[in-house]
Parts: structure tokens; sequence; C-alpha cells
């Protein structure tokens, strides 16, 4: 039951937008603007991306917080991922603000990511406030964007109050906000002002404590962190409190400390009320995202949105190859479960299942990038570790058997329009809507199953001579639409161990494409390259010259040999086969087969 209680100078909202239109950026801007952090202390660019992947992908990955005191007003900012298979962490934040700046960019316009995240929070009743951003590029188009975006809100809304929304005109980079795209302001003033005027104050919602937990961190000093917005009551410091997650209430605890966001910066306060994002410790059993905190004798369970299913799998297993042991530390079954069971904790839209074997485990997520980020962590962790290739999760929906198919939104220069259009029909597309632009580029929207997308990077970036844009973002399930064609070569797999020789790199190069080069250490059964035709091959690597007495004119010239594909992890989660594993430690990623002699490869054939 609501009480008429409002926090009148508090506002939350959430920043949203697909991947790289901007966001984190404005934070900059928002943070520098306010007194909040220096303008020139430090120089550094999107502070808030505080994760080493974040900064080297140049792409938010978790979900933070932020807090900006703006005259008497306080407003907690909320910096989301663009990308979809980082919707976990959209979804559980979501619930902690009351509105949501959209963030589109003025020359790329509406693409998938934009639609999932704006979805997403209008399904929350979330105020919107729309800003077309980067309207300084060159290649911006305006009044184009701002008429995609309200053909998007038209499709997605759930009440017609969600119909009316401001837009604002910027550029995250200059760091101003206008209402008038012709005219320049000096700073991000309107957008304050909007963000007070739109977004409504929050309102207590319950007679009694609750804090909704969304976020988990860990302290050696203060234990496990909860972090998560007060939809009502009042929290102290000393105060008792319990847990309380759907049937499960704990014992009373004891809050140790409480903390509020400012910038970059956890503040010490003594107390905190509705309305409030904060952090609290002061737990002696294990907490779980989704909890609510409340008084002791009163417990008061929040609801908790639902996160969507994940839609791929990998099989995580110990490594056992020849190589391993050599070039990481953490090895064993016991070590590889503890680090998924502990990801568990943070990563809601995660899963991981036991399976036949105590050695192999079933993991799940939302996509390529999400599962690729976890394995990029645990390898420079000091994991070793093997993988499968990506298999997307089927599910029967009405005695039917459906697939996972995502909205797949492509650009491309018009004489590369019918390759591609060939390529995706090939992996079962069905084409949705097309726009010819006068810049001579021609965008192009699919649906498409998730199982042709395993691959399709590589092949679309060669077939548009690396000029083309592809965007998509998880759309539903539909019925299984048939087999498709994945992987058209074959693998060049090693049949002894030893050093690779240039000698030998030298003739293989005319088979295929290599992944190594001279001097590698090599195991049989390890895929040494690619195949120019379409089955796999038994190569030697290690063949070394033979030596004799004579010499002949020419016989030694220096061999030259084209530089190996690099094949990052990403690149090796589309390009292998259900018969082939990624070998994975902290200095190496390596392809192999999962039964490395050949005779007996024949065999299970």
């Amino acid at each position: 039951m609501e009480t008429n209680k409002h926090k009148h100078l508090i506002r939350n909202i959430a920043i949203i937008a697909h991947v790289d239109h901007g966001k984190t950026t404005l934070v900059d801007k928002l943070l520098q603007q306010t007194g909040t952090i220096s303008a020139t202390g430090g120089g550094d660019e999107r502070v808030m991306d505080t994760n080493v992947l974040e900064r080297e992908r140049g792409i938010t990955i978790l979900a933070k917080n932020t807090g900006i005191v703006y005259g008497d007003y306080e407003i907690n900012i909320v910096d989301t991922p663009g990308h979809s298979d980082f919707g976990g962490e959209v979804e559980r934040t979501l619930q902690m603000v009351e509105g949501f700046l959209l963030l589109v960019d003025a020359a790329e316009g509406v693409l998938p990511g934009t639609r999932f995240v704006l979805q997403k929070a209008l399904a929350l009743n979330l105020r919107p406030i729309v800003l077309i951003n980067k309207i300084d590029r060159s290649d911006a188009d305006v009044p184009r964007v701002e008429h995609a975006i309200n053909d998007l809100f038209l499709d997605l809304v759930e009440t017609a109050d969600q119909l009316v929304f401001p837009i604002l005109y910027g550029s995250s980079r200059e760091g101003y906000v206008t209402t008038d795209p012709k005219v320049r302001t000096a700073d991000t003033k309107i957008l304050f002002e909007n963000i007070i005027k739109e977004v409504p104050a929050p309102r207590e919602k319950a007679h009694g404590l609750q804090l909704l937990t969304t976020n988990l961190d860990y302290s050696d000093f203060l234990g496990t962190i909860a972090i998560g917005r007060i939809f009502s009551g009042r929290i102290e410091k000393g105060q008792q409190f319990i847990c309380c997650k759907d049937d499960y209430v704990s014992k009373p605890m004891k809050v140790t400390k409480i903390m509020k966001f400012r910038g970059l910066e956890r503040i010490e306060v003594q107390d905190a009320e509705f309305g409030d994002i904060v952090c609290v410790t002061g737990f002696n059993e294990p907490i779980t995202i989704g909890t609510t905190i409340c008084d002791v004798g009163n417990p008061l369970p929040h609801s908790y949105v639902a996160i969507d299913e994940p839609t791929l799998s990998m099989f995580f297993s110990v490594n056992d190859s020849p190589f391993s042991g050599q070039e990481g530390s953490l090895l064993t079954s016991r070590q590889i479960k503890d680090r998924l069971l502990k990801e568990l904790k943070v990563n809601v839209a995660l899963r991981v299942e036991d399976t036949d074997s105590p050695e192999i485990f079933k993991v799940s997520g939302r996509g390529q990038l999400h599962l690729g980020i976890l394995i990029e962590n645990m390898r420079r962790e000091g994991f070793e570790l093997q993988v499968s290739a990506p298999e997307v999760i089927f599910k029967t929906i009405d005695g039917v058997r459906c697939e996972p198919v995502e909205y797949l939104v492509v650009d491309v220069h018009e004489e590369h329009q019918g390759v591609v259009m060939e390529l995706l029909g090939k992996k079962r597309a069905e084409m949705k809507h097309i726009h010819h632009y006068s810049n001579g580029r021609v965008r192009l929207e699919f649906e498409v199953p998730s199982r042709g997308l395993l691959g399709f990077r590589n092949q679309f970036l060669t077939e548009t001579r690396g000029t083309g844009i592809a965007t998509f973002s998880f759309h539903g399930y539909v019925p299984y639409k048939g087999e498709i064609t994945m992987r058209t070569k074959g693998a060049l797999v090693a049949m002894e161990s030893g050093i690779a020789t240039a000698y030998a790199l030298n003739t293989l190069q005319a088979r295929g494409t290599l992944f190594i080069k001279p001097n590698d250490r090599i195991y049989e059964g390890l895929i040494i390259g690619e195949n120019s035709r379409d089955d796999d091959m038994a190569v030697n690597p290690c063949k070394g010259k033979k030596l004799t007495n004579m010499r002949a004119a020419g016989s030694d010239d220096l061999v030259k040999l084209e530089p190996p594909r690099i094949m990052p992890l990403e690149t090796c989660m589309e390009w292998i086969m259900p018969d082939e594993l990624i070998e994975v430690t902290p200095s190496s990623i390596r392809l192999r087969k999962k039964i490395r002699r050949a005779a007996l490869r024949k065999k299970e054939q």
C-alpha cells in the first residue's frame, strides 16, 4: 500500500541507448559540469567504465551508479550497457529509477539495441526523455532520426501517456544539450532542467523498510556490499534488519555502514530513506540479487522483475590437452566450478548446470559476447579451461519446437546489397524493411535465427570489404526454421607433436589459411589453419627439410610466409564446429579437435 510521501528533491534516472551512442561520454560531461569531478584532473575519458575490458573494447559491460548534486536536487544516475547480450544488467537496474534518458545517434539512428532497451524501460512504465546525440557529426540526419524515434515509440508504448515526451538535441563529446538543433548552447543545463521537470519524484511504496538489492559488491574489510534502492521506510547505521526473498526470511543482522554515490566515490552517511540509492554492509550470511532488506518482524519482499532466459550455451571443461598446466595456475574442476558459482551471484542472466561428467559444466548466457566476456575474465585471472562451440537453446512452446531469433540491422553500400541478401538467405533470414539513403548506402532489416549469426560476422565483413555495419539484438522465439549451413571450410589439423617449421608451413600455406607461425609449439589434434576445401585435412607442420651435401641454385632461397590469421576468442567462438574445442589459457588461445588422434576421428565418423 503506497503512502502519500514524496521525496521532492530526489530524481532517479537511467541512461539507455544502443552500443556506442554516447551514454558514458555524456555522464562524463554531467559529472564535470556540476563540479562532481574535475574537468581537467587526470583527463580520463569514460570515467564510469572502470572495468579493464570495458576500457579495452570501448563498451559498457556492467551497469553502474553515480550521484550528482544540481542546485537543491540530488540526481542518481544509472549508466547501463547498450548491448543486448548484457540485457540482464539493464533489466535489474531499471527497477531503481522513475525515468530514463534515451540516447540515439543522429547519424546511425534507431538500431536493435535502441529497440531492446526502450522496450524494457517502457514495460516498467518509466517516464521517457529523448536525446538525439552527436548532432555535430557531418553525416547527422536529425529529421530522419526523429521520425524513426516517433515510429519506435508508437510500436512499443504500453500506455498513451508514454507518447508524450521531450526531444532534446546535443553532443556528448562537446558537452552541450539544446532544444533546437540549429542553436548550440554552452552546457547541459537544459538536460538537468528536463530531468527535474519530467522525471517523477520518488514515492514511498509501503509502511516499513523496503530496500531492493539490484547489485552486489565485496570488500575484504566490510564483506558483502548490497547496492539497491530504498522503496519505502528508513534505514540507519546500527539498525537491525532482515533479508527476505520469495518465502525466505533471514535471521536478524546489523547495519555496519551505509553509503551513497557521489560521482565516482561512495560517501558514508548515518541514515537513508525512501528514494535513495545506497550501499549497505553488515551481512553475516550470503545474499543474492533480488533480495529485499526489511525491518525485523515486518518482512515486505519487493517484487523483482523477471530476467529474460538465456539463448546460448557452451560447455566449460578442464583443460586436458598436452600443454595443460603449463601456462595457468587455476586448473581443476573444483576451481572452475567455484568461479562459475561466484559469477552467478552478480551475473543475473547467467545459468550454470552440472553434467554427467564432474569435469564439464554447461554454462548458458544471453549471447556470444556475454559468454565471451566471462571466459576472457577467467583467463586473465589465471584459469586454464576448454570451451565447446556455442549452441542455441531450443524451447518447446505449445508443443512446437522453437528457436531464438535476432533482429538484425545491416548498413552497407548499395553495391553489396545483393551479396548480403544472398548470404542471409542461406541463414534462413526474413527481410522486414529496406531503406535507401542519399549517400549511396542502404539499410536492411531482418529477423534471423540465432544459429545463423554464429560465424556471420567474418563472412559479412569479407563480403562487404570491411565497409558494412551489422548490429542485432534478441527478438524472441519462433518455430524451428530448418537446417542452416554453418562453416563451409574444413580445418588443417596437426598429425604430429613438435615445433612448427617454416619449411613445412611454406608447403601448407597453399592448402589454406594458417593460424600459426614458425617455432610455435604443436601437439597432435591442434588446428593450425583453415582448409581451402570443405573437409578436414591432417597435416604435419613440424616436418623438417632433409639435409644433404649437395647444393643447387635457388634451393636455399628464403622461405616467404604469409602472416598467420590472428584468432581472438570471439572469432574462435564463431569459427569452431561441434567436434572442436577452444583451449583457453592466460597466454594462449588454441583451437583443437575433441578427439586428437586422426585414426580415432575416422572411426567416430
